[in-house]
């Protein structure tokens, strides 16, 4: 596999019993790129993340992450990764303060250099009112802002984010979106998957998912330009509905 990129595949699979959730998956994605999973629930998307963060064993294929073997280096991968899941994983009876102090020392970051990366995030996420604040008590976009700033204490250089911006307002969404892509500008490979069609216009490529295949792959103005769409919505629909029903789209 190649250097140039920082996450590959090549035939990834994911059997749980008789039903295959990640169907001979390949791709690659590059580094500081913004890089869409978009596909139904059940799509095998968050199945194919988990396997990428050493999370979950394939049943065949191969992939790589940042340099290393997602079926022989998954605790090497860790280290190299920051990872957002679906569902909200900080400790909702904690401080802010004490999460970003509690989620840094995990990473292995100590003293003054946690000190540092905590107000580095604090200040690039504007949470610094936030510190003394229950994080259950936050708004929940608030809160997935905070699961950033414990995704990216440590300065991975990929970033994993499963529907980051679910149940999040529009505004906020936007908010979010503009730290996302600054981080990008600053070299982070940014691979995140959503469900809303004007979030994925800001990726540089997407990938369409159905059934646990890729139907579609392509940056999302050439997606519309193939499909004959008008808008990217339009391409998904024309891309889903041929592939979910085995015909070509």
């Amino acid at each position: 596999m190649s250097p140039a990129f920082t996450i590959q595949s090549a035939g990834l699979t994911k059997r749980f019993g008789s039903f295959i959730a990640v169907d001979a998956v390949s791709f690659s994605v590059e580094a500081g790129e913004v890089f869409g999973f978009l596909g139904a629930n059940g799509a095998g998307k968050t199945t194919a993340i988990r396997m990428f963060c050493g999370l979950l064993e394939p049943t065949s294929g191969s992939g790589q992450v940042a340099g290393f073997d997602i079926m022989k280096e998954s605790g090497r991968i860790r280290t190299r990764i920051g990872y957002m899941s679906q569902k909200f994983s900080l400790y909702p009876d904690l401080t802010v303060r004490d999460n970003l102090f509690l989620f840094g020392s995990i990473y292995g970051i100590k003293g003054e250099l946690l000190r540092s990366r905590t107000d580095e995030m604090v200040a690039f996420l504007e949470m610094s009112n936030l510190l003394p604040r229950v994080t259950g008590t936050l708004p929940w976009g608030w809160q997935q802002r905070l699961s950033l700033a414990c995704a990216n204490l440590h300065h991975p250089p990929i970033l994993f984010l499963d529907e980051p911006t679910g149940s999040v307002d529009p505004v906020s969404r936007q908010t979010f979106w503009n730290f996302i892509l600054a981080l990008s500008r600053q070299g982070t490979t940014i691979f995140i998957t959503t469900h809303h069609m004007d979030e994925a216009e800001y990726c540089r490529r997407i990938s369409i998912m159905v059934s646990g295949r890729i139907a579609a792959i392509d940056t999302p103005a050439q997606l519309k330009k193939k499909y004959a769409a008008a808008t990217l919505q339009d391409a998904f629909i024309r891309i889903v509905q041929p592939a979910a029903e085995g015909t070509a789209p």
